[in-house]
């Protein structure tokens, strides 16, 4: 009989159309930020003086006072009630990769009987979530309920539907931080101390240093039916079993091509829904393989960035499903096609200009840009695991090293003209170390183009922390991570980096200043052969995380290895980078976590490590022994049957020579469903002795060595069941359905 579920859904699939999207008369710049408590608006329903603390609240980093919470509340109510909102939310970011919220509305007794409107500047500044119903590793319990959120003024409020929506750190009742956003913060604290004091020695009238983030996610559009029919996208994010459709990515026509009709609909949806919350989504594109694609916003301060990204992913699953779509954000959704990644573009700027810009004006505009670019790779160099364990998840280990993404090895491209300069400084007379060229002309011999523009640097896919221009590309980050872990750990890694500099370079200042060589008449100054020298040091120590080859190679893991950098592959044994003493130094000196906040972190980490494995495990088994072998053992009965007739009508020679292929079908899916029942008995046995084991950390890595890789076995089998079945029998969209929008 056929499988009428599978062709329906597969049929109306191809049968819709794009929804018609009505785009605002305004242009996007006159919608845009229209839902945001922006500073236009915040100018306009606050009092002068109310407004004036609140921006030195936000860029000067001053204390909140309760009295200025009151008149920002009921400025931020006025104009919230003007659009219709009635309730309000403190939204913040769990350790569980996504969001969370607590609606609660406006309304209060006013003690004649009746309810009135109130938002006062407590309920503004904090609210109590239940703590222990979230991930703490152990920090709260069930009987350890209280936890508090409280308000991140530097991070816009918004409207969503008729709630207000308050963006908050999350922390326990006794202070440990339960998310990503507080030690985030503390980490964006850290660099821009470090830095600015840094930026002194070249420009004593910086004020402040801000770490930027660009993102760009991709991510996979599915049709709404088609992943209904798929258990395993549905439960787990990904397909566990699937044979490759015939044409998947190999003709290269995707990347970059003509926009389906119904995604560009989603597309132009998502936009405008981002733009008027504040989002500034500026690329959309097809990426490179059938039914994925990319959008990217402009630049910002990196903790509004990763709130925005946080935004858009809700955003864009909500978005997608009115399109009949579903977003698929997990790092491998299918099997042979690539994944989708998060690149995060990263720099730090000034309030007088880019760190990381190059080349600069002057000689010693290029040494401020040698001191950060250096820094920066001490930094990546001393904590190279402990960067692959902050985007290291159970979801990206199957993207890592796949020879799509870049490798689970941390290193950096830096480019021709880069590595030379720095290898320049390091052998170098002291003397005119700093000149290099901008971007130069190409001509094409085509008359009617006009001269192209180079950049001093190539791009390296396949490097994950690669040198673009005037900002870093950590290439490695997961799609459906926060971007917050590695901006955590990036940022903290810098100002360690920073604060060493400064140090070491002031020790040998005050050294510099006694001598005659280094005198202010002697060409240059003690405090540049100071610079000059720590440089020479950091360029030397941290040499081995350069690498400008090819990522993807086998030479390389070898290579790496000898140069000491952690080339580590396992997802569990990775995180222990974590709990090294190098970083709980960092963090602790910098303020950002504590070794009690590490290894509660850990103990998340740990666990929902092995909880995706488990479910992944129980999914597997549950289709592998209630769809699978039930639809081929169906169709070997229908083989068994038509053998049967054949040899009822024939002669015994010519009814064997004519169920040949028949015989053989049914012998092959005689065996390949044994050895899949056999592999799934198997696989329940290794849970049940993994889930024996009370420790985090050595259950997770149980469930990695023994339990992952039966996967593929059973994979294996069914995707060569899928080739033989019938295919009116086969119960599950194949790919050839998922991955081609109509």
């Amino acid at each position: 009989m056929a499988n009428d579920l599978r062709f329906q859904v597969v049929g109306e699939a191809f049968k819709k159309k794009p929804l018609d999207v009505k785009a605002p008369a305004e242009r996007p710049q006159e919608y845009f930020g229209k839902h945001v408590f922006s500073r236009e608006k915040m100018y306009n329903y606050l009092p002068k003086d109310v407004y004036d603390k609140m921006i030195d609240v936000i860029d000067n980093g001053a204390r909140l006072d309760r009295k200025v919470a009151d008149g920002v509340a009921a400025g931020m109510m006025d104009w919230a009630k003007k659009n219709g909102v009635t309730h309000y939310t403190h939204w913040f970011q769990p350790l569980t990769e996504g969001t969370a919220e607590k609606h609660d509305s406006f309304i209060e007794h006013d003690g004649k009987g009746g309810m009135i409107e109130e938002f006062s500047g407590k309920l503004l500044v904090q609210q109590e979530p239940d703590a222990s119903s979230f991930p703490s590793g152990g920090i709260r319990s069930t009987f350890e309920a209280r936890g508090y959120s409280a308000w991140d003024p530097t991070s816009p409020v918004f409207i969503i539907d008729d709630t207000l929506i308050i963006p908050t750190v999350f922390i326990s009742y006794s202070g440990e931080s339960l998310d990503y956003k507080a030690p985030l913060l503390r980490a964006l604290k850290a660099v821009n101390v470090a830095a600015t004091e840094v930026c002194h020695y070249f420009d004593p009238t910086v004020k402040k240093v801000t770490s930027n983030l660009g993102w760009e996610q991709e991510y996979f559009l599915v049709d709404e039916g088609l992943y209904a029919a798929r258990p395993d996208l549905l439960l787990t994010g990904r397909t566990l079993m699937g044979h490759d459709s015939a044409k998947n990515q190999q003709m290269d026509d995707h990347y970059f091509g003509s926009i389906p009709e119904r995604v560009a609909a989603f597309m132009r949806d998502l936009e405008i829904q981002a733009l008027m919350l504040g989002v500034p989504v500026k690329t959309r594109h097809n990426e490179v393989a059938p039914n994925q694609f990319e959008v990217a916003p402009i630049f910002e301060d990196t903790n509004l960035a990763v709130d925005h990204n946080m935004l858009l992913m809700s955003l864009m699953k909500r978005v997608a499903r009115k399109h009949g779509f579903r977003a698929l954000l997990h790092e491998k959704p299918f099997a042979g096609i690539n994944g989708s990644g998060k690149h995060n573009n990263w720099s730090l700027s000034t309030d007088t200009g880019v760190l990381l810009h190059a080349p600069g004006k002057t000689a010693e505009q290029n040494l401020r840009f040698a001191t950060f670019i250096v820094e920066t790779l001490m930094g990546v160099y001393k904590h190279n695991g402990l960067l692959k364990a902050s985007i290291m998840s159970a979801t990206n280990a199957h993207r890592l090293g796949a020879n799509e993404a870049p490798p689970a090895i941390i290193s950096s491209f830096l480019g021709k003209q880069l590595s030379e300069l720095l290898d320049h400084i390091e052998k170098a007379d002291k003397e005119d170390l700093f000149s290099m060229d901008g971007k130069q002309g190409m001509k094409l011999d085509i008359p009617e183009i006009p001269e192209l523009l180079i950049d001093n640097t190539d791009r390296n896919r396949t490097s994950p922390f690669a040198f673009t221009g005037n900002r870093f590309e950590f290439r490695a980050v997961g799609s459906e991570a926060n971007c917050a872990s590695a901006m955590i750990t990036l940022n903290s890694a810098v100002a360690e980096a920073l604060v060493s500099f400064k140090k070491r370079v002031d020790e040998r200042i005050s050294k510099y200043s006694e001598k005659t060589e280094y005198s202010e008449g002697s060409g240059h100054s003690p405090k540049y052969h100071a610079i000059i020298d720590v440089l020479r040091e950091d360029i030397k120590t941290c040499k081995p995380i350069r690498f400008d080859g090819n990522g993807y190679s086998e030479e390389w893991k070898a290579e790496a290895a000898r140069r000491g950098l952690d080339v580590e592959t396992s997802c569990p044994v990775i995180f222990e980078r974590y709990l090294d003493e190098s970083s709980i130094q960092m963090f602790e000196s910098l303020g950002v976590m504590t070794k009690k906040e590490l290894k509660a972190r850990n103990e998340v980490k740990w666990e929902t490590y092995t909880k995706k494995i488990q479910i992944e495990a129980r999914v597997l088994g549950d289709l592998s022994m209630n769809h699978i072998i039930p639809v081929a053992t169906n169709y070997q009965g229908q083989l068994l049957r038509n053998v049967e007739r054949m040899s009822g009508i024939f002669s015994k020679e010519k009814a064997s020579h004519l169920n040949a292929r028949n015989l053989k079908l049914i012998e092959e899916i005689a065996q390949r469903t044994a050895i899949i029942e056999t592999k799934v008995e198997e696989l329940v046995a290794a849970r049940k002795v993994a889930n024996k084991i009370e420790n985090e950390h050595a259950k997770a890595v149980a469930y990695h060595d023994t339990i992952a890789p039966m996967f593929d076995e059973i994979r294996y089998q069914i995707d060569k069941l899928e080739l033989i079945v019938d295919d009116a029998l086969w119960p599950l969209p194949k790919y050839r359905e998922l991955l081609f929008i109509r």
